[in-house]
């Protein structure tokens, strides 16, 4: 028997592998675990049941098609060959296909971009812009051809009259749609084109409304500065547009309901303005003439002449009576002075004088005592009528009797 290389078996191994059609195309369930997003863009990964387990490879061009983010514990089905690693010598999987198990792709993908987006605030509230009252300017972001922009361009046009509708064409559906939706909407805020954005499409299955929820269309409306009503789908149908628009329509043409006033109800409003507003002048107009009949009958009306006759006779009886009280204001303040005066002269120390008396005064002051003086103090003495200096011969203190005598 002839020796073969490790490579050479490996190879041969592979061979066999490659000619077996029943793992040219094989479907497998299983649950993923070590898995490994490469730089390359390639994943690595084991599918494992409760006994076994298998490796396997997704290369980046099959990857890039996925529409959820595969990862460690869930379950899936893949769909692509079985095959031999020649460097290694190991088998494994080449996966073309991957969904999950026992629920749709779409729909997995649709819950993980939800739960994405809620996490960076799209879905926030305080986020979100008023619509405009009275827009003058309406963008559809729609497809040109589809019941959904006619029934928008015929409610718009039917409630309020007064916008400007401008119809931006988009694809809704297919490979591009998302981003021909999120450059139009892009570009409508570049340029200021419209007051308010309608973006949507008629019903359709999960993958027809596909395109509104791509993360690349959430982001558009997130970062547009203009109110942005989303109308994709039926009632029942919502997307991740839905979430992060400023306002949700149940249908394309609820968001033409809601975009504007009817002009109806505008006008019966306006009516009955109109009539309140009319009420309350007249009513204004009634009180004005009856304050002016008031003011007719009133004596100045007829002889102001009379009226001024009246204002002079007043004034000249209120000069009496400030001239009167003033006087009488002067004549007490009079009284009070000579009281006053009276007063404080009958205080004066010259008065005292007068009548005989003297005042004596040394080196300290006024002298009041005799303990204030000693022999041979030199003393000024002041008469009512002059003054003289005296020295102390001999000071005399008369002591005072107690109370019991």
């Amino acid at each position: 028997m002839q020796a073969v290389t490790v490579t050479q078996l490996n190879e041969y191994i592979k061979g066999l592998f490659s000619s077996d059609p029943q793992l040219a195309s094989v479907c497998v369930t299983g649950e993923i675990s070590n898995f490994k997003r490469h730089s390359t863009g390639h994943l690595y990964f084991t599918l494992k049941d409760e006994e076994s387990a298998v490796s396997a490879v997704m290369f980046r061009g099959d990857a890039q098609k996925l529409r959820f983010s595969p990862g460690p514990g869930m379950k899936v089905i893949v769909l692509g060959r079985v095959g031999v690693y020649p460097k290694s010598g190991q088998y494994q999987v080449y996966v073309n296909i991957m969904q999950p198990d026992g629920i749709g792709s779409l729909y997995m993908a649709f819950e993980q971009l939800k739960e994405k987006l809620y996490k960076m605030g799209y879905f926030d509230p305080g986020h979100k812009k008023k619509l405009p009252r009275f827009p003058q300017k309406i963008a559809i972001v729609t497809s040109p051809t589809g019941d959904a922009v006619r029934d928008m361009i015929r409610i718009l046009g039917s409630r309020y009259p007064l916008s400007n509708i401008l119809v931006c064409p988009v694809k809704v559906q297919g490979e591009g749609a998302a981003s021909e939706i999120a450059g139009m909407i892009a570009y409508i805020n570049k340029f200021r084109l419209a007051d308010l954005i309608i973006t949507g499409r008629g019903g359709g299955s999960l993958e027809d409304l596909w395109a509104f929820n791509e993360e690349t269309v959430a982001r558009a409306i997130y970062e547009s500065e203009i109110p942005v009503i989303s109308a994709v789908g039926h009632e029942p149908d919502v997307t991740i547009s839905d979430y992060v628009a400023d306002c949700r329509a149940s249908t394309p043409s609820n968001a033409a309901e809601i975009a504007v006033f009817d002009r109806r109800e505008l006008e019966q409003s306006l009516e009955r303005a109109y009539f309140t507003i009319r009420k309350y002048m007249g009513d204004k107009i009634i009180s004005y003439r009856n304050r002016l009949n008031v003011i007719a009958q009133k004596p100045l009306m007829h002889s102001p002449y009379e009226y001024f006759d009246e204002r002079k006779m007043y004034l000249s009886m209120l000069e009496q009576r400030i001239s009167s009280s003033g006087r009488m204001a002067l004549e007490r303040c009079r009284r009070k002075y000579l009281s006053l005066a009276a007063s404080l002269e009958a205080l004066s120390p010259l008065k005292v004088l007068a009548r005989g008396y003297s005042m004596v005064s040394g080196e300290k002051g006024i002298i009041k005592s005799a303990s204030m003086i000693c022999p041979g103090d030199r003393l000024g003495i002041t008469f009512a009528d002059g003054a003289g200096k005296c020295t102390v011969d001999s000071v005399e203190l008369y002591k005072k009797e107690n109370d019991n005598g």
